[in-house]
């Protein structure tokens, strides 16, 4: 799906500086909603990142918006231990590369997963992968997918992990643990995917198109807005 158009716009987007600061804006705004909406349905109140929500509206540069993001991660991952009931899964800070324990070997392989989900559906529309608008472009390496997946982790990623806990369908027997990492093993891998999969399928009555559809599309339905939006 190749467009010359699109793509000239949306390299404008990315370097005219309030153009990008308006989407990038849009994109954080709409990670730390998720964050909110998660919590609460879970019945759980952050007066701190309703207040960095309304720091997103006004924020004047990308470093600090990925900022406001970075705290609202951090007081949400702070409220983990109250959603999950196993203690296995004990969250003391969000830690990666490698992850140190169970709960950040999750977190890290469902994010990966969910980086590869929504760039194929970037590659189904004519977006260019390699021109992001929170995180800055990199050699050799696709980043919109990052800014978008942010959206989705809290929706899909962070409830596929407390489905998985909370009913019991994970053990010390699905992790690999050595000195200083740990990682999901082939079986724990299995039922991760199992679980992703289900969740990517699953609908929700869109407020906008008027119809049910699956979390998948929601991400493509992201892309076609970016689109809308350039032209």
């Amino acid at each position: 799906y190749l467009s010359g158009r699109i793509i000239v716009n949306q390299v404008l987007h990315y370097h005219a500086n309030e153009l990008r600061l308006q989407i990038a804006r849009e994109i954080v705004g709409a990670s730390v909603h998720n964050i909110r909406k998660t919590l609460m349905q879970y019945e759980i109140e952050s007066e701190r990142i309703s207040v960095i929500m309304e720091k997103c509206d006004y924020a004047t540069s990308i470093p600090s918006l990925m900022g406001y993001e970075g705290n609202a991660r951090e007081e949400y991952y702070s409220k983990f231990n109250t959603l999950l009931k196993d203690d296995f899964f004990n969250m003391q800070n969000r830690e990666f590369r490698p992850p140190p324990n169970p709960i950040n070997a999750l977190i890290s392989f469902g994010n990966t997963l969910l980086y590869n989900t929504v760039l194929n559906e970037i590659f189904r529309t004519p977006l260019d992968p390699r021109v992001s608008f929170v995180h800055e472009p990199f050699e050799r390496r696709y980043s919109l997918n990052l800014d978008l997946a942010d959206i989705f982790k809290p929706i899909i990623v962070d409830r596929v992990i407390f489905t998985l806990i909370n009913k019991k369908m994970l053990s010390t027997e699905d992790f690999r643990e050595e000195t200083g990492y740990c990682f999901l093993n082939d079986l724990g891998r299995k039922k991760f995917i199992q679980a992703y999969d289900e969740k990517l399928k699953q609908t929700i009555k869109h407020p906008t198109l008027k119809r049910n559809v699956s979390y998948r599309h929601l991400m493509r339905v992201e892309c076609y807005k970016l689109i809308k939006h350039f032209l």
